[in-house]
């Protein structure tokens, strides 16, 4: 391990001063790493630790936000040894016994991010200097995911992203002090191109609507790079507000336009929302250049679809994850069963994309600090960088110690024709196997970002 690592690790640390006033390196003066370090933000020292769950409550992503929440709550109960476990016993790794955290009893405060960054870096402040979260995890927007991780790597604290879809939270935005599992923009248009090549052909006009922010706009130079590959021309690309509830007076224009695809580059609300507004004007019955015209919403889940009803029919897009995996070719989505089973249990119906994400993502942190024997967000860095797992639902994963972007296979669905029931909205078409949507950390849709180093705060 050469210094420049350990430096970067924070292994070696000023500020051990000897009895003639000069400072030495940590690395001489104490362990390393151990559960008798304090030197950091909100070290535990009693028999519990705090964890923050920062989640939309209210605005265009609480659906989202709310089966968050229960997944946070899932996985704190399967850590302290309550219900039956769930994805404890599929996980490769096997340090989680559900004895808690370092043999520390979970707790965990919560917070609403209201969909607002502003609102989310105030919730997530007071979860740290209020109530010692010791790590923040949660939220349903790329914005909202790129400002709190900003706050966590000023506090000291480690970030264990929810869903963020937007290449900038691994990209430019990128910090050592977090880490997401969730896929990117990149990677779903990487999976899609194929897809969309092979139903609709090589010769598309597109007409994009995409909200107004980071999410947005890494989402749309994703899949207008992805689809000109294949021969598609973008005619032009309108922003909207994330505030937005009615898209009514976009539709007209894309029906005057001479596009033949509508891509949404919406989420949440704003989805259910532009959808129904492009169905109700007559988008999906139309012909446009000798071709049907088609909609494409490059990102979406079984609750958008639950929102959306009949309308999400034979729309094609893609998932971090769907709770039909369990069917997918065998033990490589171990743990989907386990996690469909328990969080049905408990709450009476399937889990999102969402969901799975938020409970992978506390086991994983948990998981990270009892390999490391300490809590020190350092420590945790150090453990989950290059950490390859299976078990979590996923198949086989990475998390890249270059920008901590996890690397895994991708869900490619469409809308099903013939729903059984209201769960059963979406098939899954495809998936994509993780190297084909693997990319250069240094990627210019990905360049500029510099992870740092990590904090350990106080």
């Amino acid at each position: 391990m050469t210094k420049s690592k350990l430096t970067r690790r924070g292994l070696i640390r000023t500020g051990a001063v000897t009895a003639g006033g000069l400072a030495m390196p940590t690395i001489f003066t104490s362990q390393v790493w151990g559960q008798t370090d304090t030197g950091f933000t909100n070290a535990p020292t009693g028999d519990t630790v705090t964890l923050g769950f920062n989640v939309p409550q209210s605005g265009p992503y609480a659906d989202e936000g709310a089966d968050e929440l229960r997944a946070f709550e899932l996985a704190v109960e399967h850590l302290n040894g309550e219900g039956d476990g769930g994805m404890l016993s599929t996980f490769s790794s096997k340090t989680l016994e559900g004895n808690g955290i370092l043999g520390k009893k979970v707790a965990y405060v919560s917070g609403d991010t209201q969909t607002k960054s502003d609102a989310a870096r105030a919730s997530a402040k007071s979860m740290i200097e209020k109530d010692g979260a010791i790590m923040i995890s949660g939220g349903s927007s790329s914005g909202v995911a790129v400002a709190v991780q900003g706050l966590c790597q000023e506090a000291g604290i480690i970030f264990m992203s929810g869903l963020t879809h937007s290449n900038d939270t691994t990209g430019k935005d990128r910090k050592a002090n977090g880490f997401r599992h969730f896929f990117n923009a990149y990677m779903s248009a990487a999976a899609l191109a194929p897809v969309l090549s092979q139903l609709y052909g090589n010769d598309r006009k597109v007409y994009s609507l995409t909200a107004d922010y980071t999410w947005g706009w890494t989402q749309q130079e994703s899949i207008q790079a992805a689809t000109e590959e294949l021969g598609w021309e973008t005619i032009t690309d309108v922003r909207t507000p994330l505030a937005a509830t009615d898209f009514s007076s976009y539709m007209t224009p894309v029906l005057n336009s001479g596009a033949d695809v509508l891509i949404l580059n919406h989420y949440g609300g704003n989805m259910v929302n532009s959808l129904t507004n492009a169905v109700q004007f007559g988008l999906r019955d139309k012909q446009v250049n000798g071709k049907n015209f088609e909609i494409v919403v490059p990102l979406y889940s079984e609750l958008m679809a639950k929102g959306a009803g009949k309308n999400i029919t034979g729309i094609v897009g893609s998932q971090n994850w769907d709770w039909k995996l369990e069917n997918e070719k065998g033990d490589r989505y171990a743990g989907t069963n386990a996690f469909v089973q328990s969080f049905g249990t408990k709450y009476g119906f399937p889990p999102s994309q969402a969901a799975q994400t938020c409970y992978a993502q506390t086991l994983l942190y948990a998981d990270a600090v009892n390999r490391a024997k300490s809590f020190n967000p350092c420590a945790v860095v150090e453990a989950l960088e290059d950490f390859e797992f299976d078990g979590l639902g996923n198949g086989p994963t990475l998390y890249r110690a270059a920008d901590h972007q996890c690397f895994k296979d991708v869900v490619v669905v469409r809308g099903k024709e013939n729903p059984e029931n209201e769960f059963d909205l979406v098939e899954i078409v495809e998936v994509t196997p993780a190297e084909q949507v693997t990319y250069d950390p240094e990627h210019p849709m990905f360049a500029g970002g510099d992870l740092g180093e990590c904090n350990p705060g106080a």
